[in-house]
Order: structure tokens, then C-alpha cells, then sequence
């Protein structure tokens, strides 16, 4: 499948890492969807021509990984399962190819719009820097007492439209990772589609409809989170995790 894959992204027209500038969208809406590897090779033919790849140092798919922050009482993640409208994520996020790390805060409003925000820093800090805890409580107006929660590594491929103003990535290869325990979802792509609102007209969005594949809220972070941790709250999510496993089969 990984061959095929790659086959697939190769034959899309590249772009670099500065022309993705004029496609930032630090404020945006996410759209997300759920699918298998198979059919994620399936559509990735059909869209091709409207579609460039980000390619950095001749590679198109690439390794990430990220470290999670939260409260001792998990507060961002129980604010997601108990459906609060203005809830905060807090990462550290690297590009494995290059080494390059950032601290990002993502903060969803009511209205459901997403702002990114975020700094470049050394590396993976287990405890925060002074820098960090400075910009976390500058962003969030709040003093949180934070600990890194869990750590995930997955592989990805990034498409910017060639006419309107969207891009995309989709996740693949994901684990989950908490002291000894493992997780890792085999054939789940997790796509996710960010334009400045919601549009229909996207290609990527139609040939999803045309396979019957429509959006589908869905938390990398709450998903790992119920993997790695026994006993928590997750009853808004157990439907979730029954598509996934559904997919994953």
C-alpha cells in the first residue's frame, strides 16, 4: 500500500515550503474526515490535477510528532468530550525531516473557527521554559499547571489547491505513545481540510461525497488519549472509537 502511495504523490505537481505562505490559515475552519488507506489511494488519482504537494528535501510524505500538554485533572481534554465551545489544545509539534519544533496553542471559539498560534523552539521540552509558560499565559490570558500528557508520531502529506485558497493534510501511520504504552492505528487516514469557511465546492471534498464519505468530528489528541489512559471519561466518544476500529479491521 505505502508503494502505491508514494507512486500516487509523485505523479502531483510540487510546492515548496515558502510557497505555502500564501495558504497559512493560522485562522481558519477544519473540516475532518475518516477513511482507509485503500480508498484514500482511490481519491488521491481522481484529484491530482487540482492538487500541488509540499515537498521538502525531495520527500512528500513526512514524519511529525507531538507532545501533548494538559492539567493534572485534564482539563483540555475533558473540556473537548464535554462539548465546551471555547476550549485550548496545547503541543509541541516537530517536523522529524528537519528537526524544526514549534509550541502551538489551538483555540476553538463558538462559532467554530480555529486560531493557531505559535513559536519556534530548541526542542521537545518536558518541562516548559519560562519562554513557553510566557506565551502560553499571553495567548490564553490563563496560568494553566501543565505536564506533558501523551506523545504521538504519524506520517503526512500536505495538498494546497491550485485555485482557491485551501489546503489539506492527511495523517496516516499514527501511534500513541505514554511511558510503555503503545497504540498504533493501522490503514486510518485522518483528513483534514482547511479553507477560510467550509466549502463544498472543494475537489478532495466531492470525490469524498461521491464515495460516501462524509465529515467526521474527530480529536487525534482524544483519540490517543482514551488509548493510553484506563478509566476516563469516555462515553461521548465510544461511538469513535467503533468507527475507527470499524476502519482500521
Amino acid at each position: 500500500m505505502r508503494e502505491q502511495l508514494e507512486h500516487i504523490i509523485n505523479s502531483f505537481q510540487a510546492i515548496s515550503l515558502e510557497e505555502m505562505d500564501s495558504v497559512s490559515l493560522m485562522k481558519r475552519t477544519d473540516t475532518k474526515f475518516v477513511i482507509h488507506e485503500k480508498d484514500l489511494c482511490k481519491i488521491l488519482k481522481k484529484v491530482k490535477e487540482q492538487y500541488r504537494v509540499l515537498k521538502i528535501n525531495e520527500k512528500r510524505i513526512m514524519g511529525y510528532s507531538s507532545i501533548y500538554f494538559d492539567t493534572p485533572s485534564k482539563k483540555f481534554y475533558l473540556d473537548h468530550h464535554n462539548r465546551k465551545v471555547n476550549r485550548t489544545k496545547i503541543r509541541m509539534r516537530k517536523y522529524l525531516e528537519s528537526g524544526i519544533c514549534f509550541l502551538e496553542i489551538k483555540q476553538k471559539d463558538g462559532k467554530g473557527k480555529t486560531t493557531k498560534s505559535r513559536i519556534p523552539i530548541n526542542d521537545f521540552e518536558t518541562e516548559l521554559s519560562e519562554n513557553s509558560k510566557d506565551f502560553i499565559q499571553k495567548k490564553t490570558n490563563q496560568q494553566f499547571e501543565l505536564e506533558p500528557i501523551i506523545q504521538n508520531r504519524f506520517d503526512r502529506i500536505t495538498l494546497v489547491n491550485k485555485t482557491a485558497k485551501e489546503r489539506l493534510t492527511i495523517d496516516l501511520n499514527l501511534s500513541f505513545k505514554q511511558h510503555l504504552l503503545f497504540k498504533h492505528y493501522t490503514n486510518l487516514v485522518i483528513v483534514e481540510v482547511k479553507q477560510e469557511r467550509f466549502s463544498r465546492s472543494s475537489p478532495f471534498v466531492q470525490e469524498l461525497k461521491q464515495n460516501q464519505i462524509n465529515p467526521y468530528r474527530l480529536s487525534k489528541y482524544c483519540i490517543g488519549m482514551i488509548s493510553m489512559y484506563s478509566g476516563l471519561k469516555y462515553n461521548r466518544f465510544k461511538k469513535k472509537i467503533i468507527k475507527i476500529n470499524k476502519i482500521t479491521a
